[in-house]
């Protein structure tokens, strides 16, 4: 297992951009998928975007394609989403997560991640 931590959370006006970023507790195996997920008061855990570490292989939720990306750093054992044109519907608790696979494409379920951080919370509001 790697232990994740997320940072850059907070509150930001509609339009505005935040990034986030998750750092592993070491080396991240190449054979590791990397996520985000998010999650608002009364909703399911949403899958926002993906990467795999090796090739850097990406996924994004149908919501946050052409606004989000996803990044990953190797050399700093850091992953990154950079969150542009903001939207108030974009408010939750953003988790990162990894899973171990070898797999080309980064997995889009929730029951595929097996390392979890403490999460950040990011609101969109004027």
């Amino acid at each position: 297992q790697v232990q994740l931590l997320e940072s850059g959370g907070g509150l930001v006006e509609p339009g505005g951009s935040l990034r986030l970023s998750c750092r592993t507790s070491g080396r991240t195996s190449l054979r590791y998928a990397m996520g985000w997920f998010r999650q608002a008061p009364g909703k399911d855990r949403e899958f926002v975007a993906g990467i795999k570490w090796r090739n850097s292989n990406t996924y994004y939720g149908d919501s946050v394609k052409g606004r989000f990306t996803i990044s990953r750093d190797r050399d700093k054992n850091t992953m990154y989403l950079q969150m542009n044109n903001l939207k108030p519907e974009d408010t939750a608790v953003y988790y990162c997560a990894a899973a171990e696979n070898n797999n080309i494409y980064p997995p889009r379920e929730s029951a595929d991640y097996d390392s979890w951080g403490q999460g950040t919370q990011i609101t969109v509001s004027t």
